[in-house]
């Protein structure tokens, strides 16, 4: 998994055929930026943007949210609340996981190296390049248990 700037995703899109336009140049940037645990769907993104006076679709949002993700750039989550967030897709040091709860929507990252181990693993075995491994624990709280518990 390669640290995209906006030199290497120019490239990238260049080698395919594609330009670096200033959009998808600034969504790259939100998301380096975007605090450690944090996630963004493409309407949260949509949001953020028009605070900051940045006049970009939500159709193209979600086109370029798409092309990040098939390209390993970002990776997309399928977290517990009907719609697909976004995050960094990091190096193997800050690779992690996602337990969720889905009562309440609560979600816990965790590491587990032998996750991405055996992800790596399986995928150079058959001849593939790796984007992204990812484990989503779908569970319910400790907190919701208790509010299940008869009285």
């Amino acid at each position: 998994m390669a640290v995209y700037t906006s030199t290497s995703l120019k490239a990238e899109l260049n080698e395919r055929g594609w330009r670096l336009t200033p959009q998808r140049e600034t969504i790259l940037q939100i998301f380096q930026n975007l605090p450690e645990g944090n996630h963004l769907s493409a309407e949260d993104l949509y949001n953020l943007l028009q605070g900051q006076g940045q006049p970009i679709s939500l159709s193209t949002i979600y086109r370029t949210l798409k092309l990040m993700a098939r390209m390993g750039i970002l990776r997309e989550l399928e977290l517990a609340e009907g719609h697909k967030h976004y995050e960094i897709n990091q190096p193997a040091p800050h690779h992690h996981h996602h337990l969720i709860c889905v009562r309440c929507n609560k979600t816990i990252e965790f590491k587990n190296d032998s996750i991405l181990k055996t992800g790596t693993k399986t995928a150079q075995k058959e001849g593939y390049h790796l984007l992204d491994c990812q484990m989503i624990i779908h569970a319910i709280c400790p907190t919701c248990q208790r509010s299940l518990l008869p009285i």
